[in-house]
């Protein structure tokens, strides 16, 4: 699964289960506790890797490091299909196994969701996302992720040389993420485009009602079914003429095979880890201003962290625009005065409050 790679930060403990019995495989990290437990999504996937699920924990140490919240960064895989039919017994079988991991608190990831985070809770009484019925606040039908990415443009657009009324957006992956960040975006004069799924991708010049994409979303179809527009492939979405682009599903969608081909003026995005370093230095040399996933995508976990200290949804909402607001300027202003990356400015402004907190602790 590939070597470790240990760094000033981390990763503090990797955690690697499997049972053939039970039939599960999964993998936590935990990168580093210094701020607080870790606190980090469920990420369920027949693909998931060490290596992918190491690169996530450290996103979400940098992620709730920025954040201002009291907690460090972890993350967690089972290897297994998202609909699987033994999905609640291998959440609970997992659950299990990590019990007495304390410095660990789950919470929804891609392929897992509240109903997901029940089933944890019910059997380690340790868990974020929750449903509403057990007190959780419910971040995807809220869309507290996409709430935040449209936060994001509204600062970052005129850095990128675009007014956010009217630009056009395509967004890679229509899922929760995806369709809150449609719905924001589009309430602040924004127009959708393009959107894609597994299915391929929908484009429509002149915009496509976010409603009804939403509406084909929740009856289990694709975006393709969308009857007002031009249907094309998965990987056209990232060479569309478009304002915004908005990865917002897998890691390393943009990477040095297809960034060449990238139109938009700016990306924000809205997955964790959906850019390559190498496509990310590719973009800025082209003049195309690109959001980091921890200062962009941080209001899903801004508010399961609201939730966890028992906050109200106004509260978790207000939080979440005031720390991504004023994050976004704040590495901005440092890219642009010191003429370094986006993410360059936000991994120093992250790191030097983790170092700082790991001072005050004995390793």
């Amino acid at each position: 699964m590939g070597e470790i790679q240990y760094d000033e930060l981390g990763p503090e403990k990797i955690l690697e289960l499997h049972s053939a019995k039970a039939g599960i495989t999964a993998v936590v990290v935990v990168d580093n506790t210094a701020l607080g437990p870790s606190l980090g999504g469920v990420r369920v996937s027949p693909l998931v890797t060490r290596q992918e699920i190491m690169r996530l924990a450290r996103a979400m140490t940098l992620k709730n490091s920025i954040a201002g919240l009291p907690h460090g960064g972890g993350k967690a895989g089972i290897i297994a299909e998202p609909n699987h039919p033994r999905k609640e017994f291998y959440f609970r079988f997992f659950s299990k196994q990590i019990k007495h991991l304390y410095e660990y608190i789950p919470g929804p990831d891609m392929g897992s969701n509240e109903e997901a985070m029940a089933w944890v809770y019910d059997e380690i009484q340790r868990a974020a996302g929750l449903p509403e019925e057990l007190g959780g606040i419910p971040l995807d039908k809220l869309g507290a992720t996409g709430f935040g990415l449209s936060v994001c443009a509204g600062i970052a657009a005129p850095y990128a040389g675009i007014n956010l009324k009217g630009a056009r957006v395509a967004v890679q992956g229509f899922g929760s993420v995806g369709k809150a960040a449609a719905r924001f975006l589009s309430e602040k004069g924004a127009v959708l485009v393009a959107a894609s799924d597994t299915g391929g991708t929908i484009y429509n010049p002149d915009g496509i009602d976010y409603r009804e994409l939403i509406n084909l979303k929740e009856s289990s179809m694709s975006v393709t079914e969308y009857k007002k527009g031009v249907i094309k492939g998965r990987e056209d979405i990232f060479s569309l003429d478009v304002e915004i682009l908005i990865p917002a599903a897998i890691p390393d969608v943009i990477h040095k095979g297809n960034v060449d081909s990238v139109k938009a003026r700016l990306v924000l995005q809205g997955a964790n880890i959906p850019v390559t370093q190498e496509a990310e230095e590719a973009l800025q040399k082209k003049g195309i201003l690109s959001i980091p996933d921890f200062i962009a995508n941080a209001g899903g976990v801004i508010m399961a962290a609201m939730e966890y200290e028992k906050k109200t949804e106004k509260e978790a909402f207000e939080a979440i625009a005031t720390r991504i607001r004023d994050n976004t300027r704040r590495i901005l202003e440092k890219s642009e005065k010191e003429k370094i990356l986006p993410r360059q400015a936000a991994v120093e402004i992250a790191k030097d409050r983790v170092l700082k907190a790991m001072r005050y602790r004995e390793y």
